[in-house]
């Protein structure tokens, strides 16, 4: 019975068994079926359709205005390309391909590839960012073997005009650095790196869109789930006046001079041209510069990358004197009729400190000594009031500060003070380096947009005005004006110590002073000349076999009209031998602005620029330099 009842036993468990078999291969059967039959349609989508992406849609950066609605800054469209690691079956193949595609070396392929390799693999790392037709024809012909390549139209910034570069800037990709600092940042963003494309990049960036496509397995586009316009950045409106910029970087260029220019509003602060030679092309980093250019821009003996304008410092020569007779006037130490004597030079503290003027300019009084220009008269003033009183009143005036432009890397130039020179030098300052001083030589020196400013402060009794380029913001709904930064500080000037200046700087310009080549007849230009030395008359001989260029600095500052002051600002001539080659080139801005405010044709540069390529150093015997 044991037996029968076991055999039963297994006989039922194989039954069992059995069924279950049968039931799973009749559940394999149906799924089969309906894998293959009943949904056949979808499933083939399904395979064929293996992969989503989600791609970036760039945002445009808001485009740039002048004053007057110009376009100054743009977008234009481009390609870029770039590998996606998620989608890369070799990673190494495609950098190899990719490589001799473009036209790169695979070893510049790979360090960008290495450089991105912590950041999520599904971030495209771009290699080419303004890919050139060529290039994106080669890969567009190889997409099949290259799916992991992706080609996209995109924005990229351009200057139409090479006028204000250093203003403007440039943009490029964003650092590892700049990431980790702000969360809104991703890698390859584009963003300001220099200029206003720097300090408002915020505002000009925008907000990204996005497109979520599905693709086959060779990384073809099927078709979009998805899409997120992007945002374009808010629109700037600048206060620079493209016809003003044009005319200030015509002179120069004429001239055959590099420096710098800042034109302002005295009243507020508007910085209506801004110039630093020798320039840039910004376009070059928009479409990302290679490190040969970018090595051979940083090498330039000439350093056009430096904006002179906000980070040159020079000696001011006798533009600064203008600072030493107001701090006379202000401390009581001078009246506007003090007189001083001029014989071609004078001895201080047992040294002789000669005149520009040879034969002398005799016996005058402020106004004519601001005029003429005269040395000797100066180096008096400046010996009578010291030179911290200077410090004092250069620095009210806005000298020795920095202006608060909203521009980055500004540098702070320097007055010198008793205070200075024990801290910096652990030295005393002696009464005899004063002399110097007051001529705008010695320690003394200054940025161009801080000169801008003091002739800004002369010119409207007092406030020391904040430069300042952003005039409006459009906001979506229309522009917005842009906050007018707050004076930096305000100037208790008697008035009639004052005018005493003012009316020597118009008989500058207008009464047979040194700086009539800026006069412009029934617009009463106030300005005043400087011819700095780079070296001592001493030093000049001694490293006359140098390669360095020693030929003097040329200096105006102006403002103009004359009792209702307008437009103010400076022109620095890098060894441009003489002050009054500066005030050509301010006669052409002047004439410009002018013509522009009453209708008339805007005038050309002279042909007969009136401009003096005589090196006075030129000679064994060198002579002190023409103010």
């Amino acid at each position: 019975m044991t037996n029968v009842e076991d055999r039963r036993g297994i006989i039922t468990r194989l039954s069992f068994l059995q069924y279950v078999i049968t039931a799973l291969f009749s559940i394999l059967a149906i799924s089969f079926w309906v894998l293959q039959v009943a949904q056949h349609a979808k499933f083939e989508e399904m395979a064929e359709n293996n992969h989503q992406r989600t791609l970036a849609l760039r945002a445009p950066r808001g485009i740039v205005l002048d004053r007057n609605g110009k376009v100054l800054v743009e977008n234009r469209p481009s390609f870029s390309i770039s590998i996606m690691r998620e989608h890369s079956k070799d990673l190494n193949r495609t950098i190899r391909m990719l490589a001799g595609l473009l036209g790169y070396e695979e070893a510049e392929v790979r360090e960008t590839v290495n450089r991105h390799r912590r950041e999520p693999t599904y971030r495209p790392i771009t290699i080419v960012l303004d890919a050139s037709l060529a290039q994106v024809t080669a890969v567009r012909a190889r997409r099949l073997e290259l799916p992991d390549v992706l080609v996209e139209q995109v924005p990229t910034r351009r200057y139409p005009d090479k006028l204000a570069a250093h203003a403007f800037g440039y943009v490029g990709e964003v650092s590892d650095k700049e990431v980790s600092e702000d969360e809104s940042l991703k890698s390859g963003d584009i963003v300001g790196q220099a200029g206003i494309e720097k300090v408002y990049n915020a505002q000009l960036m925008g907000i990204d869109g996005a497109r979520r496509v599905v693709v086959n397995s060779l990384g073809r586009e099927i078709r979009t789930l998805e899409q997120v316009e992007p945002i374009e950045g808010k629109r700037l409106q600048l206060t620079l006046d493209y016809d003003l910029q044009k005319a200030v970087e015509d002179g120069f260029r004429v001239a055959g001079f590099n420096g710098a220019s800042v034109v302002l509003d005295p009243q507020d602060g508007e910085v209506l041209a801004f110039a630093s030679l020798p320039e840039y092309d910004p376009n070059a980093f928009a479409s990302g510069i290679d490190r040969a250019s970018f090595s051979t821009l940083l090498n330039d003996p000439l350093k056009p990358l430096q904006d002179r304008a906000i980070q040159g410092r020079y000696s001011p020569g006798s533009t600064f004197k203008m600072a030493v007779a107001l701090a006379g006037l202000e401390e009581g130490v001078i009246t506007p009729d003090f007189r001083a004597t001029c014989g071609g030079g004078a001895t201080f503290y047992g040294h002789y400190f000669a005149c520009w003027k040879k034969p002398g300019h005799g016996t005058i009084d402020l106004r004519r000594a601001i005029e003429q220009s005269c040395d000797v008269y100066f180096y008096t003033v400046a010996n009578l009031v010291g030179v911290d009183k200077i410090n004092k009143w250069a620095t009210n005036l806005g000298l020795g500060v920095k202006s608060g432009i909203d521009l980055p890397n500004e540098q702070q130039g320097l007055v010198p003070s008793t205070k200075w020179k024990l801290e910096r030098m652990k030295e005393k300052w002696y009464a005899g380096e004063t002399i110097s001083v007051g001529i705008g030589q010695g320690a003394v020196s200054l940025t161009p947009v801080s000169m801008a400013v003091y002739m800004s402060t002369l010119a409207n009794g007092g406030t020391r005005v904040t430069p300042h380029l952003l005039k409006a913001v459009d906001e979506g709904k229309g522009w917005v004006p842009a906050p007018v930064p707050p004076p930096q500080k305000t100037v208790d000037i008697d008035p009639d110590k004052l005018q005493a200046i003012r009316d020597g700087l118009w008989g500058v310009v207008n009464g047979g002073g040194t700086g009539g080549r800026a006069r412009i007849v029934g617009m009463d230009i106030s300005g005043k000349t400087g011819t700095a030395q780079v070296i001592s008359n001493t030093g000049r001989l001694a490293a006359a076999k140098s390669n360095r260029d020693l030929r003097d600095h040329g200096w105006f500052v102006f403002f103009a009209p004359r009792d209702k002051p307008e437009i103010a600002g400076v022109v620095f001539l890098e060894h441009g031998l003489h002050g009054p080659n500066a005030a050509s080139v301010a006669h052409h801005i002047l004439d410009t602005y002018f013509a522009k405010k009453e209708g008339r044709p805007l005038p050309e540069v002279p042909a007969d620029f009136r401009l003096d390529y005589k090196d006075p150093y030129a000679r064994k015997t060198a002579p002190a330099p023409q103010n």
